[in-house]
């Protein structure tokens, strides 16, 4: 599977960005497709993912009552909208995608993601 992830920039804090991220070649219909990001000089931390056979979702508790993800009906783009953007958000962020169905307690567990974006730039101006 290939991952494409877009909608990234540049925004000022209480702004709203929306990232894409669309699965081409064999997709991991049964699997999850989730977020990470990686500010300068810190480890790279989990944001959201969906279960993409249910649409059951985790969030970050940072992100929590912002950021919300999304996939479409063919399970092959998932979406993740950043409202009340916050200089903390800055990060490039990477979207991710497992073959596996994961019960929800491991979903933020980026060992098992096999397959990863490039990575697209949030940069929140204060």
């Amino acid at each position: 599977v290939q991952l494409q992830a877009s909608g990234g920039g540049l925004v000022q804090a209480g702004g709203s960005l929306r990232l894409s991220c669309a699965a081409s070649g064999r997709t991991f219909s049964g699997g999850a497709m989730g977020w990470f990001r990686q500010a300068p000089g810190k480890e790279r931390e989990f944001v959201a993912a969906t279960r993409l056979s249910d649409g059951v979702i985790d969030v970050a508790d940072s992100v929590k009552g912002r950021f919300t993800i999304s996939r479409d009906s063919a399970k092959t783009t998932v979406y993740l909208q950043m409202n009340s953007l916050k200089p903390d958000d800055t990060a490039v962020y990477y979207c991710a995608a497992r073959r596996t169905r994961p019960i929800l307690s491991a979903i933020r567990r980026e060992i098992d993601y096999a397959a990863w974006g490039q990575g697209t730039l949030v940069t929140v101006s204060s």
